[in-house]
């Protein structure tokens, strides 16, 4: 079986690997050179550089001849917001999600697809930090902007369930959601109270983060090194930078129920 995750061992996202892939349970793909850095989250995805990654990416186990036509990107990249640890505990104006990084959909001759995660590095340019199978990330940014236009769009990683929310309303997005909430969707409140409930005590600094059951961490483990300044955002948007990113899936770690739920998986 091959986890949806699989990790770029390279730069500044080695932390953001090692996060993803203690939360994920992934294998970790053949170390690299970090990819191009650039202006925009589209042109890093879309840089010569990156797309021969995609393209070993599509080839391996064989699946595809890295001799076919060059993968290729297709829309522009969406921001990717996952379920906020403030939100769950219950913080007074806190967002239900937090922008962890953007996704790229690249598709390949043989027309699968994967996502590609971008994140902003230390001088402000964007870097593609990681590889996903499927496209779930802009599919579920386009779906919930049908369902519910204008709302925010949001991954609970510990259930791999998609939501989008705006004003007191969360519907779902997919089956995942639909046990957690229902079919008809659920308040913003009653949300909070489910996830305050099944999350509260594994937040960040909790009993169960400090033993190492979320975070990865043992007792005696090194403590990842301490994230580099953000840069500016654009249209006012929480800075996303690889350091960052790596800070908010340690975030998530402390969350997590288990691996296993938070992916899915493909076959051979």
């Amino acid at each position: 079986m091959n986890a949806r995750i699989r990790a770029l061992s390279a730069g500044g996202a080695g932390l953001l690997g090692m996060a993803v892939l203690v939360l994920l349970g992934a294998v970790p793909a053949d170390a690299a050179e970090p990819l191009p850095t650039a202006a925009t989250p589209e042109q890093a995805a879309a840089a010569p550089r990156t797309l021969d990654t995609v393209a070993r990416f599509f080839a391996r186990d064989g699946a595809l001849a890295r001799a076919a036509e060059r993968p290729r990107i297709e829309g522009a990249s969406v921001p990717v917001r996952i379920l906020s640890p403030d939100f769950v505990a219950g913080k007074p104006g806190a967002a239900v999600a937090r922008v962890e990084f953007h996704a790229s959909k690249a598709v390949a001759a043989d027309g699968r697809a994967a996502s590609l995660w971008t994140v902003r590095t230390a001088d402000g340019g964007w870097q593609v930090v990681n590889i996903a199978t499927g496209d779930d990330e802009v599919r579920y940014a386009l779906q919930g902007g049908r369902v519910l236009p204008g709302g925010t769009v949001f991954r609970e990683p510990q259930i791999d369930a998609w939501y989008v929310q705006k004003g007191t309303k969360v519907l779902p997005l997919d089956e995942d959601a639909v046990r957690a909430v229902g079919a008809g969707g659920t308040t913003l409140a009653a949300y909070r109270e489910r996830v305050g409930k099944a999350y509260g005590d594994k937040l960040p600094g909790s009993a169960y983060a400090r033993k190492g059951a979320a975070g990865g961490y043992g007792p005696g483990s090194a403590a990842p090194a301490a994230p580099a300044a953000a840069a500016p955002a654009a249209h006012d948007e929480p800075a996303v930078t690889v350091a960052s990113t790596a800070a908010g899936a340690g975030a998530v770690l402390a969350l997590a129920l288990g691996t296993t739920a938070a992916i899915r998986r493909r076959s051979r």
